[in-house]
């Protein structure tokens, strides 16, 4: 309490939701962590590898495991090198420290030093001079310790280097009319959080929210003393503190969050909504007291070191003069040293880019808030200045500092007087659902993007708030679509089969609302291999759309692309093609040439060439489809790995094995970016390719 009596801002959590259009009533029902032991709040995976792990249950042990505790909510424990090998490479996008004995570590640390993935390593070892010869040579060992308080000392330091990296960058390159811009070419990190702030400021959040929050940490945590003991504390004191000191409390607040952020944890992050806006409102009202009310300063320069892997370091490059968004809440500082000594450190221990981003900001003129919080901030120490999410900058000079692969980055705040920006965003929420509100914009927007699964959380939270019929059937069409995309084919006819026996009730049996869940139930049959449903399906999809469309509907073209599709698979290659003719007619008379659905349109009659055996024509179909999937979708969109999955498999029936094995690796990548290793196109993937590499 004393703390809030030296606060200067007027701020409180009511005002925070006074100083937003509310336009939504939202609850949020996270989902309970079943999983929870499988579930990472931290941007790191700390892993421990011991032959013995599992025959020591002693004090010692124990000791260690609390000691550890204290950094990481969860420690992965293997005494199994090729268990934890396999552990090691599932986890590619992740960042992993990892405890060894010297015994293991001489034979694992030449497996997976190597390994993007791969942090850190700290040898725990009684004998410090006996180990030390081997060790020499492998960058990332950081010593050998002969104690754990020693290792948690050393791992303290990296870990808070891997929470300042943990932050997520989207690029925008320069143009002179952003307006003709294809945004579903744009860096889908750059839509999502641009949207998704948007989404949270909108809603009403209560007390209610916060109780469950709680709740879902409780059940989250309740095998770690530590951590249950900062909820019960954010439990019976988060209204006796601001959201800026939590944010900066030694808790999992700041770790969960920017986690959550980072790797579009949607139910957490809908979970944590309330705080997100209560942070984000906290960060507006101290801008408003300390830049617009009483600054006497006008300019302002700010400080951040950041390190980057080259390929980010390139786009960085390649957007100078364009815009860059930092997606998740993002410190400074007024000092330039503490940003170098940070990024001196990096550059001694990795082999990332180290980038001090110099942010320069006419605080006259600036409607993106920051904070100055050092003396709201749980600990009050250098001058920080804290931004709040998707703040956006315009990208300037970019310069070698030295030659150890340290770089200055001169960025400028952007503010309502830069008009690129501005028509950015304008065009952004023209196209991402703004009739949609809430909750169901984000669901939406996660589809356009491809990510399936996040959006499938969204709707199965959703479900359970709906009211009336017309919001029942809806999300329960959605959720067949977001479930068929992931390969739960039965799940998707389910869903698809309650939206209609409701639509049946409260829409006319013409309506076109209808035949899309007729269409969605026919391609869920399609995949199953269920032919004669599917042609049922389709069938019934078309004939509402003939009765009550006119001939040129867009949904009537991919219905008649739909039952081409299942005709070709039955042998049936004259109706099939009749049928990708007619859908083709129709956007030739209403799309541009570039539309993503003319791809779908020369991907179906590839396909069928294909089935007829005509491989020349399948290829030529298939690169028009790619070529125009490559123009119009994010680079990781699933329609893109199906593309060249398509292609792989006419090289594989051509015998050309190494074209074939290179489109087949490209689409296995692009589809891990949306798709769990268990979907069955992933699966089908990797054992052409293992095929394939057989015949080579």
């Amino acid at each position: 309490m004393e703390r809030r009596q030296k606060q200067s801002s007027n701020y409180t959590l009511a005002a925070a939701a006074a100083a937003t259009s509310i336009s939504e009533k939202s609850t949020t029902r996270l989902k309970p962590p079943a999983l929870a032991h499988d579930f990472v709040i931290q941007n790191f995976l700390l892993v421990w590898l011991d032959r013995h792990i599992n025959d020591v249950k002693n004090a010692d042990y124990l000791n260690t495991i609390s000691k550890l505790k204290e950094l990481a909510d969860k420690v992965y424990k293997f005494h199994d090198a090729d268990d934890f090998v396999s552990f090691i490479s599932d986890n590619k996008r992740e960042k992993i420290c990892i405890i060894t004995s010297a015994e293991m570590g001489e034979i694992i640390v030449p497996v997976i030093h190597n390994m993007k993935q791969i942090s850190a390593i700290y040898i725990l070892s009684g004998d410090q001079a006996q180990h030390h010869v081997w060790i020499d040579g492998w960058s990332k060992i950081k010593g050998i310790f002969t104690d754990i308080e020693s290792i948690c000392k050393a791992l303290q330091q990296a870990l808070q280097n891997l929470d300042q990296n943990s932050v997520t960058i989207s690029f925008v390159s320069p143009s002179s009319d952003i307006s003709k811009q294809n945004l579903d070419h744009l860096d889908s990190s750059f839509i999502y959080t641009q949207i998704l702030k948007e989404i949270i400021l909108s809603i009403d959040f209560d007390q209610q929210h916060i109780d469950e929050f709680i709740l879902y940490c409780r059940q989250l945590f309740a095998e770690n003393p530590i951590e249950l003991k900062n909820v019960n504390k954010l439990a019976h004191e988060y209204k006796e503190h601001l959201p800026i000191w939590w944010y900066t409390y030694h808790c999992f607040l700041y770790s969960m969050l920017n986690r959550a952020l980072r790797t579009m944890q949607v139910n957490l992050i809908i979970g944590m909504g309330f705080f997100i806006q209560g942070l984000h409102n906290h960060i507006v009202a101290l801008h408003q007291e300390q830049f617009i009310e009483h600054s006497q300063t006008k300019l302002l320069t700010v400080f951040r070191g950041q390190s980057l892997c080259q390929k980010d370091f390139d786009r960085l490059v390649q957007t100078q003069y364009g815009l860059i968004s930092f997606n998740n809440f993002i410190s400074t500082s007024t000092n330039r040293d503490v940003s170098l000594k940070f990024l001196r450190n990096i550059i001694e221990t990795t082999d990332l880019m180290g980038i001090i981003f110099v942010i320069k900001i006419d605080t006259s003129i600036s409607s993106t808030p920051f904070a100055n919080i050092r003396e709201i901030s749980y600990f009050k120490r250098e001058e920080e200045i804290l931004f709040s999410m998707h703040s956006i900058f315009r990208i300037g000079d970019v310069k070698q500092l030295d030659k150890d692969r340290l770089w200055q980055v001169d960025l400028t705040l952007t503010n309502d007087d830069d008009r690129e920006r501005n028509a950015l965003i304008e065009q952004l929420r023209k196209e991402t659902y703004p009739r949609k509100k809430g909750w169901n914009r984000l669901g939406m927007l996660l589809i356009k993007l491809g990510k399936f699964n996040k959006a499938e959380e969204v709707y199965d939270i959703l479900i359970d708030q709906a009211i009336t019929n017309q919001e029942k059937a809806h999300i329960y069409h959605q959720l067949g679509w977001t479930t068929d995309a992931q390969g739960k084919y039965a799940d998707a006819i389910a869903f698809y089969t309650q939206a209609i026996e409701i639509k049946q009730v409260i829409f006319s049996p013409n309506d076109a609302g209808l035949a899309a869940s007729y269409t969605g139930i026919g391609l869920a049959y399609d995949k199953m291999d269920d032919y004669l449903n599917a042609l049922s399906s389709h069938q019934k999809a078309i004939e509402i759309y003939e009765q009550s469309s006119p001939s040129n509907n867009p949904h009537l073209a991919t219905s008649y692309d739909n039952i081409g599709v299942v005709y070709s698979k039955i042998g049936d290659h004259s109706n099939a093609l009749l049928f990708h003719q007619k859908a083709l007619k129709i956007r030739q008379k209403i799309l541009p040439n570039n539309h993503p659905d003319f791809a779908d349109s020369y991907n179906n009659i590839g396909l069928l060439y294909d089935n007829m055996g005509d491989y020349a024509s399948a290829l030529t179909f298939h690169r028009k489809a790619l070529e125009i999937y490559q123009k119009t979708l994010p680079s990781d969109h699933p329609n893109l790995g199906t593309s060249h999955n398509n292609i792989g498999l006419v090289y594989f029936k051509m015998n050309d094995h190494p074209n074939a094995l290179s489109f087949y690796e490209r689409a296995l990548d692009i589809q891990l970016c949306s798709l769990s290793k268990n979907h069955p196109n992933i699966r089908s993937l990797r054992k052409n390719i293992e095929l394939i590499k057989k015949k080579i």
